[in-house]
């Protein structure tokens, strides 16, 4: 499996590549009529509509996505929480472990 390597540790050449790389992901194009887009609404569909109803369907769509959010960050925050427990009582029995290691080390010596 690949590791990421923060940018600010390659070397310029090898930043000078990989600038290269992400630029050919870039078309040039041009709007012939910026009047109508083209909308992903999902699953490969598109649908042309108004730049006025592009910005209602996208201001829907944000308001949708925030209550959803909203919706589960409680029960995100109950399993962080959970999880910090769970770790916290790890780390303790790992504690008393290597505690009761050391002390039978030292008796046997």
């Amino acid at each position: 499996m690949a590791q990421a390597v923060p940018a600010a540790e390659l070397p310029l050449p090898q930043l000078e590549l990989l600038k290269g790389q992400l630029d050919q992901m870039y078309v040039p194009g041009k709007l012939s009529d910026v009047e109508r887009v083209l909308i992903d609404i999902g699953t490969g569909y598109y649908v042309e509509k108004s730049a006025d109803d592009a910005r209602d369907f996208f201001k829907r769509k944000i308001d949708f996505l925030t209550k959803q959010m909203e919706k589960i960050q409680p029960a995100l925050q109950e399993k962080h929480a959970m999880k910090q427990a769970v770790v916290e009582v790890m780390s303790q029995k790992i504690q008393q472990l290597t505690a009761l290691g050391a002390a039978q080390g030292a008796t046997t010596k």
